[in-house]
């Protein structure tokens, strides 16, 4: 008897928020589809996200307001279509930690945003609040800044991550390298399994840093890649009022960006990015740590965070290379070169998910390739299923 064999309309490599909205989307248009997973969904980029759905305020703030504005700028529409079961998948059950996201800055942003405010892309996008209206923290007769509410969303990304994998859990499996690989075969690539050889009509890799490595295996090296690193830090405290909002300093792009968590046994945690973030990617974690204790007690002197635990997050944004290794604009989709068959993809931001599985579509469409091949996973079946990743404060402060 020969090696068993599995048609499938398209394989997936990689489980985070790429490959799992994608293959979500693509079921959802009749396609076959199957994804594989290393380590557990969603872990290092998408769990290390802060889950902010924005609409490109803090880009237009740091003057890089360019080519991909209007389809940054659609994206929180995109996703409250989605949450409300109304767009190309369904976040219907998905946790959202807070329907609001505040710009605020202890100086005078006013001249800073009147050009934002002219902007036909952000009409509706932004607007000033009265004092009335400010989120708890900010509610002190000691704060001397202005506040303005974003139309952006944040939401909980263990639950999003859940929701997108619960509804394909037939279709999402381990996959163990020590005894898989990418297989090409002429100018095509399969994957080989202990149990079957995957022959998609189109391979998807949607492993995030993983890429590179994958495409190596099939003998390519483009498109290239590049990494930008980050350092998230970690506070988890006795505060109880939560804030999701970037803080405005001198520089253009926010001092700091603020999302607020709970624990596994419900203590608070805050998640801290922006300037604080990049900047200190390659710092040593104690330094930051110091940096962002000293940022905190700074922004908040009237606020008693009791007694803190503090720890970072070092994570690598792998994206297509850039020139100048600038942030790409849009979520890249692109053929691995001399592979037939298989594309590698990176969304650049969790908020640009949805354009990089619609950009997929219209790959596949492009190329005449159609829903075929029926979804047959049984011979699959006694591969294990890989659970959700651990959140960051639940693992490096247990």
């Amino acid at each position: 008897m020969g090696r068993p064999i599995l048609h499938i309309d398209i394989a997936i490599i990689g489980g985070g928020i790429a490959g799992l909205w994608t293959l979500n989307q693509l079921r959802k248009q009749g396609y076959s589809a199957v994804l594989f997973e290393r380590e557990a969904l969603g872990s290092h980029q998408t769990i290390g996200s802060q889950g902010m759905i924005h609409g490109g305020v803090k880009y237009a703030l740091a003057g890089s307001w360019g080519s991909g504005s209007q389809s940054v700028a659609a994206m929180p529409g995109i996703w409250r279509n989605c949450l409300e079961g109304r767009g190309a998948v369904d976040l219907r059950g998905c946790k959202v930690l807070s329907e609001d996201f505040f710009l605020w800055s202890s100086g005078d942003l006013q001249s800073r945003l009147a050009a934002l405010f002219a902007s036909k892309l952000l009409r509706g996008h932004i607007r000033k609040i009265a004092p009335s209206e400010y989120p708890p923290p900010l509610q002190s007769s000691r704060f001397r800044g202005q506040v303005y509410r974003l139309a952006d969303l944040v939401l909980d990304v263990p639950s999003l991550v859940n929701t997108l994998a619960r509804q394909q859990r037939d279709a999402i499996f381990s996959i163990d390298w020590r005894q898989a690989s990418l297989h090409r075969d002429g100018r095509r690539a399969e994957l080989v399994l202990p149990q079957c050889t995957v022959v998609p009509q189109q391979l998807l890799l949607t492993a995030g840093a993983g890429n590179d490595t994958l495409m190596a295996e099939l003998g390519s090296a483009q498109p290239a890649m590049q990494r930008r690193p980050l350092q998230q830090v970690i506070v988890r405290h006795e505060y109880r009022e939560p804030l999701y909002g970037h803080c405005l300093g001198s520089n253009a792009s926010p001092r700091l960006t603020i999302s607020s968590h709970q624990d596994k046994t419900g203590r608070p945690v805050w998640y801290l990015g922006g300037e604080l973030a990049t900047a200190g990617g390659e710092e040593p974690p104690g330094q930051l740590i110091s940096r962002a204790r000293g940022e905190l007690t700074g922004m908040f002197p009237w606020i008693d965070f009791g007694t803190s635990e503090w720890a970072t997050v070092q994570l690598d944004r792998a994206e297509p290379r850039q020139s100048s290794a600038l942030r790409p604009e849009h979520a890249f989709v692109g053929r691995v070169a001399g592979i037939d068959n298989a594309l590698v993809a990176w969304p650049a931001k969790l908020t640009l998910t949805p354009d990089l599985a619609s950009a997929v579509v219209r790959q596949l469409e492009c190329e005449n390739i159609a829903p075929r091949h029926p979804q047959q996973l049984s011979v699959l079946q006694d591969l294990s299923r890989p659970p959700v990743a651990t959140t960051y404060w639940d693992s490096l402060l247990p």
